[in-house]
């Protein structure tokens, strides 16, 4: 049912569903809801925090691994990019991000899809940061706060996901240009970090 529920929530929307809807998708009666989710806001929460726990786990092999901060940093971009486009050539769209996506829709209507959401940017945020301040230590990054250099980063990504979405074009996550070499994605980031390091370039 969560499997169901996530792939019509990135296909329509979360408010556009029905409870009825979701257990057809997932070929279950329409009573098995009710034993499992005390409503749709319910499921919607579980949603969230079972794509946030495989999410949590890429950040994390990605950005604990073995190669030098700025790289690692790369390598989440280059994985996010990668992961647009397996789903756009699985189903014709650009997904997007689905935490990006349900805080547009609902932020001012559920206080606690919100306060989840909030929780989530906050510990993306939170592990980027470590890598950033593991990059100022190096003396390849030259940023005063590391914190607020990571909310920029994640909030650049978070905005290209939501453009190559919009446009339904993975080429506007500005991660490479039309040739293939990094584009803005990377050097605005770059920009932000104050780099030094001239290997990533």
């Amino acid at each position: 049912m969560l499997d169901a529920a996530r792939s019509l929530i990135e296909e329509r929307g979360y408010s556009a569903l029905g409870v009825a809807e979701i257990c057809a998708a997932a070929g279950v009666p329409k009573g098995s809801f009710s034993y499992f989710f005390a409503s749709k806001e319910a499921l919607a929460l579980a949603v969230v925090d079972e794509h946030w726990e495989a999410q949590k786990r890429a950040w994390t092999r990605v950005l604990t691994g073995e190669a030098e901060p700025l790289g690692r940093l790369r390598q989440l971009f280059e994985e996010t990019e990668a992961g647009q486009r397996a789903a756009q050539e699985g189903c014709g769209t650009v997904s997007g991000c689905l935490f990006g996506n349900l805080t547009l829709e609902l932020s001012n209507q559920t206080e606690a899809v919100r306060g989840r959401l909030q929780e989530i940017f906050d510990a993306q945020v939170g592990m980027v940061e470590s890598v950033v301040a593991e990059a100022r230590e190096r003396g390849e990054a030259a940023v005063t706060d590391p914190r607020e250099a990571a909310r920029a980063m994640v909030a650049q990504l978070e905005g290209q996901v939501m453009f190559a979405k919009l446009y339904n074009n993975t080429g506007r996550l500005g991660l490479y240009n039309d040739t293939g070499r990094l584009g803005p994605l990377w050097q605005n980031c770059r920009a932000l970090l104050g780099t030094t390091a001239t290997t990533l370039a």
